[in-house]
């Protein structure tokens, strides 16, 4: 597995803690892109910093998380290169990886409890995509 990817702002920094503690547990290497604590902070210095390494293939997948994963979110698809889903159940990150490939997971971090995130995680990590005519569309995307 390469390196995972991972970014928050201050309302997503207690969530990445724990989201860091998560990937130690399962053995996985990751790199983070800040923020470093929970004082205020703008989610596109890093979420940028995150998807510049994604698209060019240094980290694989990401993750990334704002208070309501919606700014990181939008942020993160303004790069080409990038499928950033929010997801704040199980089942949309499964379809996130099964329907579109996403190579970056967002979470709310006000939204979503650890114990929610685990499970969260899991199903995005162990799901595969489908291709076929899911690929189709996934090529329609960048402009």
């Amino acid at each position: 597995m390469k390196t995972i990817g991972i970014c928050s702002d201050h309302a997503g920094y207690e969530l990445k803690q724990f989201v860091k503690k998560w990937l130690e547990e399962q053995g996985w290497p990751y790199k983070d892109f800040g923020t470093y604590t929970a004082e205020s902070c703008d989610y596109p210095d890093y979420a940028h910093a995150l998807a510049s390494s994604v698209e060019a293939g240094e980290c694989y997948p990401g993750i990334a998380i704002c208070g309501s994963g919606n700014g990181i979110n939008m942020t993160l698809n303004k790069h080409q290169g990038i499928r950033a889903a929010l997801c704040w159940i199980p089942e949309i990150s499964s379809l996130a990886r099964k329907h579109n490939n996403a190579n970056v997971l967002v979470m709310p971090g006000r939204f979503v409890s650890e114990e929610e995130a685990a499970k969260i995680m899991t199903e995005f990590f162990h799901t595969e995509f489908e291709g076929g005519r899911h690929q189709k569309r996934i090529d329609k995307i960048p402009l």
